[in-house]
């Protein structure tokens, strides 16, 4: 009887360290990397959303990358950063005079609601109840206890403004790190879908490029809808003449991203406006009002579509649930997430053998 080949077992130990030592240096990696990751996230998922208007731009310009990486990355730079310094600014110079109208806002009282008002189907008698309540109530009441903390809002805004120093060098990182992917873009991608491929196949290299689609949509559909909703807003507060329409139109901004939408800070102009201008330009910033808060119902399947074929639900909860869950960048995260999930249960639905189909299924035959 021959003796038992121990050579041919497997080294436990030398298995166990060498999975030790991997993930050790996978640890010790994301270590390093920590400070990068937020902005590598977001380098990433802009270029992957804005890669065909690269390749157009890099057209124009005779095929060149160098110089359209360069313009790219100024734009970007532009988009990030003169924003941001723009709403800092407005925010600091005009806190004392913000501070001022709180203050003033007890004293406040609406006038009563116009006559058409009641003609509105369904709910303009309740709507004009309730103007006339509140405007015979004041403002004094819902605003008083406010009223104490105004002050130390504005001194705690004042005294941020210097930290936000620290943001815009965090975008000038993800403006960096985007020119390097944009410089790079067809071997990365190559390398992550091989990379997909080596871990499931044709399967993982469709989920790259299904995550790649949901982040264009996402950012199709979300970012482009709240630039066009905030830039419209930011018309009619101005046309309007409603004060602080800077810092107004940069709230509407943080709220179109969030998806809870610009109708909260235009309805209170348009309040504003019937009392302190009249009511024609009252009336009209009502009616820009609930065209631009509702433009977005229309607009935003539209261009998702464009860049994901996915369910319109599953995008929503996407960016709703990832904004939760893990800040701005969630809004982007969240629908890949969902996105990736989703292809992976249909896939293994899909994948059951031909000639086993559910009685259900076979009933719906005719």
């Amino acid at each position: 009887m021959t003796p038992p080949n121990f050579d041919s077992r497997p080294d436990l130990a030398r298995t166990t360290l060498t999975v030790l030592f991997i993930g050790a240096l996978l640890a010790g990696s994301v270590w390093i990397l920590a400070p990068f990751i937020g902005a590598l996230i977001w380098a990433t998922m802009i270029v992957v959303a804005t890669w065909p208007m690269l390749l157009r731009l890099q057209r124009a310009l005779g095929g060149r990358r160098g110089p359209a990486v360069a313009a790219m990355s100024l734009g970007l730079l532009a988009i990030l950063i003169v924003p941001l310094v723009v709403a800092i600014g407005a925010i600091a110079g005009q806190a004392d005079a913000l501070v001022a109208l709180v203050e003033r806002l007890p004293d406040l009282t609406l006038p009563t609601a116009p006559s058409w008002l009641d003609k509105l189907p369904l709910v303009g008698d309740r709507l004009q109840a309730a103007w006339n309540e509140f405007a015979g109530t004041g403002t004094a009441d819902l605003l008083a206890r406010a009223q104490p903390y105004a002050r130390d809002a504005a001194s705690w805004l004042a005294r941020q403004a210097g930290g936000f120093a620290i943001v815009i060098l965090h975008f000038v990182l993800i403006v960096i790190l985007t020119a390097v992917l944009y410089s790079g873009g067809e071997s990365w991608a190559a390398w992550v879908r091989r990379f997909g491929r080596r871990l499931a196949d044709e399967q993982g290299e469709r989920m790259v490029v299904l995550a790649g689609g949901a982040i264009r949509g996402v950012a199709m559909g979300v970012v482009v809808t709240a630039l066009i909703q905030t830039v419209l807003s930011g018309v009619g507060l101005a046309i309007a003449g409603v004060p602080f329409a800077g810092v107004l139109t940069a709230v509407i901004l943080v709220l179109c991203i969030a998806q809870i939408g610009p109708i909260l800070v235009l309805l209170g102009a348009t309040a504003w406006t019937y009392y302190a201008v009249g009511p024609a330009w009252g009336t009209f910033l009502l009616v820009w009002s609930l065209v631009v808060g509702l433009m977005d119902n229309f607009v935003r399947p539209v261009l998702i579509r464009r860049g994901a074929d996915l369910p319109l639900l599953l995008i929503f909860a996407g960016v709703i649930g990832g904004l939760v869950a893990f800040g701005i960048v969630g809004i982007f995260v969240g629908p890949v997430v969902l996105a990736v999930t989703y292809t992976l249960l249909d896939d293994w639905v899909a994948s059951q053998a031909p000639g086993r189909e559910t009685a259900a299924s076979v009933a719906t035959v005719p």
